[in-house]
């Protein structure tokens, strides 16, 4: 019996023991997490947390005092715009087709007098034809100074005035662009001689009271003989041309379109 006892306590002792030893340890199983339980800590990795968007967060505060600084621009352009409207409706600008330079031909004529040696014509067309230049030319290049008038006629051609009291033959076929000629015309009483290329291209010349007078352009013959007509009338106004050589200008009259 005694045995008997001797070896269940020695039994129970073992086993008292391993309980205790086991208590002791540390469950192998405490440091793992158990996925069923944690299934975002699978998925999330340093590369995706980079790659997600940042979505900053602001405040209620704030993004009312940015919507009031928007409104407030817009309402200081649309006050900009309404004061400046007025302005611009009093001022329209002028329309292409319309718009015509301011020149003076009288003018010009009479400081161009003093220096050419004869009274350069100033044709009276009205508001038919509209002049876009004046000018006196010295004639350094060619040698020979002349009065120079460009016309715009009613039918938006041009047709351009020489005159000067120096002509020679080389200067005139020069101006006339070595037109044929081709006839003569009458226009103010006086026959001019008709130079034409058969196209959109003519002129028309006249000698007359010392000087001579050359029209060029792309005029029809019939805005040439109105035009021809008016300088030949205002040629009869002025006095004859004298024979003496023009001088220069200080300052053009204007500038050439």
């Amino acid at each position: 019996m005694t045995t008997v006892r001797n070896t269940v306590g020695e039994i129970a002792g073992c086993v008292f023991t391993a309980a205790i030893r086991d208590y002791g340890r540390v469950s192998e199983t405490q440091d793992k997490p158990v996925a069923n339980n944690q299934p975002d800590a699978v998925g999330a990795t340093p590369d995706s947390a980079a790659d997600a968007p940042y979505k900053p967060v602001i405040p209620a505060k704030a993004a009312k005092r940015a919507n009031a600084s928007v409104i407030g621009m817009i309402i200081a352009l649309v006050l900009c715009v309404l004061a400046f409207l007025p302005v611009v409706l009093m001022n329209p600008a002028p329309k292409g087709e319309g718009f015509r330079p301011a020149v003076d031909v009288s003018a010009v004529a009479r400081n161009a007098s003093d220096v050419a040696g004869f009274t350069p014509v100033t044709p009276d067309t009205g508001d038919t034809f509209t002049a876009n230049y004046a000018r006196w030319e010295s004639g350094s290049g060619s040698g020979v100074p002349t009065w120079e008038v460009g016309y715009l006629t009613p039918k938006e051609a041009f047709i351009g005035l020489t005159q000067t009291n120096q002509a020679n033959p080389t200067w005139i076929l020069q101006q006339a662009g070595n037109l044929p000629v081709t006839g003569t015309r009458n226009a103010g009483g006086r026959d001019w001689e008709l130079r034409d290329s058969g196209k959109d291209k003519r002129s028309m010349i006249l000698e007359y009271r010392g000087t001579t007078i050359i029209l060029t352009g792309t005029a029809s013959l019939e805005e040439f003989a109105t035009l021809a007509a008016a300088v030949v009338k205002s040629a009869d106004q002025a006095p004859a041309a004298t024979t003496q050589p023009g001088a220069t200008l200080s300052q053009a009259a204007t500038t050439a379109p």
